[in-house]
């Protein structure tokens, strides 16, 4: 989407999707993520909103998209607990490798282990 601009705000866990060229900077839509340093390092998105006057627009895809381009550049994986998110993935797989079981098992107890990560 050319009309959207997506930044990464690793410090707060987001990756926010905004309107391209906005000098308000409001936010359409974000992925909030946290990152699995163990057993592996990967990118672990909880939570997906678009904001309901944007919804439908392909901003959520577009945020995935970029999630999963973000983890190839920096060699890691994605262990997707959002929905949103797994669907997204599976409906993609040359996009979206599926991450190992024990990746996934490492970032649900680390979810449950630190609610703040929701």
């Amino acid at each position: 989407m050319s009309d959207i601009e997506i930044h990464d705000e690793r410090d707060r866990g987001l990756l926010a999707a905004r309107a391209a060229g906005d000098p308000r900077g409001s936010t359409l839509g974000y992925i909030q993520y946290f990152v699995l340093d163990a057993p592996e390092r990967a990118l672990v998105p909880v939570h997906t909103v678009v904001e309901p006057q944007h919804e439908g627009r392909g901003i959520a895809g577009s945020l995935a998209r970029e999630l999963y381009a973000i983890a190839a550049r920096e060699s890691i994986a994605v262990a997707p607990l959002c929905p949103f998110v797994v669907q997204w993935a599976a409906r993609h797989p040359g996009e979206a490798p599926a991450a190992p079981p024990e990746l996934m098992d490492a970032a649900q107890r680390a979810l449950a282990d630190d609610s703040a990560k929701w």
